[in-house]
């Protein structure tokens, strides 16, 4: 590991200044991601700003029934929240789908939004990664391809986003609060689904926070029907892997079995989690069967672009979201 300085900023003003001044600087919070990018130095920052007592630990009910998340909020405090539970039952599933006990007691709230791809031509020195070092190439657009994205790719990275939780969040309709120095009032608000970028001609691009800006917080708006909500995973092994296909949904029936309203979206086949509007706007409306589901998934998926690796994803990921809503239609009746 290459040496670095280490530093502990007394407010969030402060340490958002401190990044915006240092180009080589990095925020640390739990550090599950970055330490192990720093070992491989596929991340080489030359100042850690420690940030993990400067952001809220707590999850807060706001006047209006939402909850506020704060950025600094371990994953194992999330999941075992019983207003989460109970309430957003889909967020506390995939965060304990994701990771190892011991993990979930280090990551945070708002390091677990800007978790890298663990592609690994990212993760290999060795060999050409757009992410990593941009215009050098992609190298599983010809090589390894099983767990690379199937939606909103570009010739640039088939990378997918690892996050589990930050799928659920989209399927919640969460917005992100953000602290940076270039904001008129130093807060902005971001909806999850607008976040995390599809790569593009510019992959190395995670996200549209700017330089310096900090996550302070996640707000969950008020539930509606998210307490009939699940979210799903397929992975190759029963732990600790990460998703070939995820589904968060939460799904609304009214009283003649038609679907009221319904939020999907799918985690393991995008640069992004993938929030699936055209799906849902087919279901909206629809009669709650096996039929109009397997239509409302197919219609998502018609925008797939697979690579021979990983084709098996369209028809995998097709069939989560068919499996999902059904689960969820049991409930509801």
């Amino acid at each position: 590991m290459k040496p670095f300085r280490y530093e502990h900023a007394d407010t969030v003003s402060a340490a958002v200044t401190a990044l915006a001044e240092q180009p080589e600087a990095a925020y640390l919070a739990g550090g599950t991601n970055l330490v192990d990018l720093m070992r491989l130095e596929v991340a080489t920052p030359e100042v850690l700003i420690d940030v993990r007592r400067l952001t809220s630990d707590r999850i807060e009910e706001l006047p209006d029934g939402a909850l506020r998340i704060g950025a600094a909020v371990p994953n194992s405090d999330l999941a075992a929240d019983r207003r989460v539970r109970r309430r957003y039952p889909v967020l506390s599933q995939a965060v304990l789908s994701g990771a190892s006990g011991q993990l979930r007691n280090l990551a945070t709230t708002g390091g677990n939004l800007l978790q890298r791809t663990r592609c690994p031509y990212f993760q290999n020195l060795t060999t050409p990664c757009n992410k990593r070092e941009p215009g050098s190439g992609c190298s599983a657009l010809e090589g390894y391809q099983r767990e690379m994205a199937i939606l909103g790719t570009s010739p640039s990275c088939v990378a997918t986003h690892p996050s589990d939780m930050a799928v659920a969040l989209a399927a919640l309709d969460a917005m992100v609060c953000v602290q940076g120095a270039g904001s008129p009032d130093g807060e902005r608000r971001i909806p999850l689904t607008e976040l995390h970028r599809l790569p593009g001609g510019s992959p190395e691009q995670d996200t549209v926070l700017r330089r310096g800006e900090l996550i302070t917080a996640v707000e969950l708006p008020p539930p509606d029907f998210t307490a009939t909500s699940r979210y799903r995973k397929v992975r190759d092994r029963a732990s600790y892997a990460f998703a070939l296909v995820s589904v968060a949904a939460a799904l609304d029936i009214a009283d003649g079995g038609t679907v009221r309203d319904v939020r999907i979206a799918l985690g393991g086949v995008a640069h992004k989690p993938w929030r699936a509007w055209k799906a849902e706007e087919t279901l909206r409306g629809t009669p709650a069967t096996w039929d109009s589901f397997r239509d409302a998934a197919a219609a998502e998926l018609t925008q797939a672009d697979p690579l021979p690796g990983n084709a098996f994803k369209v028809a995998l990921a097709r069939n989560t979201v068919v499996a999902t809503l059904l689960d969820l239609l049991e409930v509801a009746r």
